[in-house]
């Protein structure tokens, strides 16, 4: 079926509107699309250019805008996206009017880390190197297909807030008898499913955070009722089974950071990148020090030749170089190339949106990512029943944690 037939066929099921309206911000391409597939269904409220770069660099990308929309296409839009665009979340939803003003006016600045930037060194060989010689590809299939075989993880649904309980449970466990790390859940308003946030307390300068996420929620294109299946295991069980392999070998490693380490798994990244924007703003507000946000979604379908692929927009230069070096330190066998996502593809741009220094590093180039995600297909065995991609990123994240996490050198002013 025609995708302007199918959105239409939704819009009725979908029956009569509430007066209640909502705002999103989203790029040159997606608001194009809406446009021709939903004349008259979007409000174009205030426009601005996506800025990327730091250090006195500094490239326009694209136009972002802020649309009003009724609060109850929100879902149908997205849909939309997902269906024609291929969007991964497709915009990101704001809780207000004024929380959308103020996204693209950092939108037109050159985001900088909030509170100083790290030397980005790397001098903990014989930390890193074992804790990596750690990891296992077995263990990260495992995880995702654990959470694969939920049936969807779908923020609105039950098995989506069940597998936010799971996930709770299991970085709990990974935990037990470490004083230094506690796991929560944090609630979101409108929906079941919670983001979880594990917590490994720095023990000298614990108000200097690190952030690795990955998103938690899953959807299918072809609906979202309770029993609709949603497998995710690539979008996103991948990343979230990264980072569970992340803190099961600090775990076992005894390793107790300097810095304070966050893991998180988001929710309804899938419909605005609402939890992370949540998380996000939150940390901003309180003036929380994030120096360095890793985002994994997508980490194990090899589509490129490049082994991973840097997106460049919506993310920090400096911080990206660091990966670069992280790679050729670590990983040297590995391949890298870069790409641009060109829209707020994941929830790296909810932190780089709070001025927060943001990297994604991704499965693929972004035409040759993983055809089955959003569709009953996008199974373990859609990604050749392996996880020894999956394994590139998680040695890369546990790095770029640890090096930052040990780091002694003090934070360095922002370059000018």
């Amino acid at each position: 079926m025609h995708i302007r037939s199918i959105f239409l066929a939704m819009l009725l099921a979908a029956g009569p509107a509430a007066a209640q309206n909502s705002w999103i911000t989203a790029s040159d391409t997606a608001l194009r699309y809406l446009k021709s597939v939903a004349p008259g269904m979007v409000t174009v409220r205030a426009s601005a250019m996506v800025r990327s770069g730091d250090a006195g660099i500094v490239q326009a990308t694209e136009q972002v805008h802020l649309l009003e929309v009724r609060a109850t296409d929100v879902a149908l839009l997205s849909m939309a996206l997902h269906h024609g665009l291929g969007h991964c979340g497709g915009f990101a939803h704001h809780a207000s009017e004024a929380d959308g003003l103020r996204t693209l006016a950092r939108a037109d600045a050159v985001p900088l880390a909030a509170l100083g930037r790290p030397a980005y060194l790397i001098a903990n060989q014989a930390v890193v190197a074992p804790m990596l010689a750690q990891m296992h590809e077995d263990r990260l299939a495992q995880t995702i297909v654990t959470l694969s075989a939920f049936v969807n993880r779908y923020y609105s649904s039950a098995h989506g807030a069940a597998a936010s309980d799971w996930l709770k449970k299991t970085w709990a466990e990974l935990g037990a008898g470490r004083d230094d790390i506690s796991v929560e859940q944090f609630a979101h308003d409108g929906y079941k499913q919670q983001s979880v946030i594990a917590t490994i307390r720095g023990s000298e300068r614990g108000d200097e955070v690190l952030v690795l996420g990955a998103h938690l929620d899953s959807i299918n294109i072809g609906g979202n009722r309770e029993t609709s299946l949603a497998p995710g295991a690539d979008d996103d069980a991948s990343g979230v089974a990264g980072l569970t392999e992340v803190l099961r070998v600090m775990v076992a490693s005894g390793y107790r950071p300097r810095r304070t380490i966050k893991l998180m798994g988001y929710a309804a990244e899938e419909v605005g990148l609402r939890g992370s924007q949540d998380i996000a703003r939150d940390f901003k507000k309180r003036g929380v020090n994030v120096l360095g946000v890793l985002q994994l979604d997508m980490i194990n379908y090899k589509g490129s030749t490049a082994d991973i692929t840097i997106f460049t927009d919506y993310t920090d230069s400096l911080q990206n170089a660091f990966l670069g070096r992280l790679i050729q330190a670590y990983l040297p066998a590995l391949t890298v190339s870069t790409d641009k996502c060109g829209y707020a593809c994941s929830d790296h741009a909810s932190w780089n949106a709070q001025g927060y220094a943001a990297s994604m590093p991704f499965e693929s180039s972004m035409r040759q990512d993983n055809p089955h995600i959003h569709t009953i297909r996008d199974t373990f065995a859609s990604s050749g029943n392996q996880a020894a991609h999956a394994l590139k990123f998680t040695r890369l994240a546990a790095a770029f944690a640890v090096e930052l996490g040990s780091e002694v050198v003090a934070p360095q002013p922002p370059a000018k």
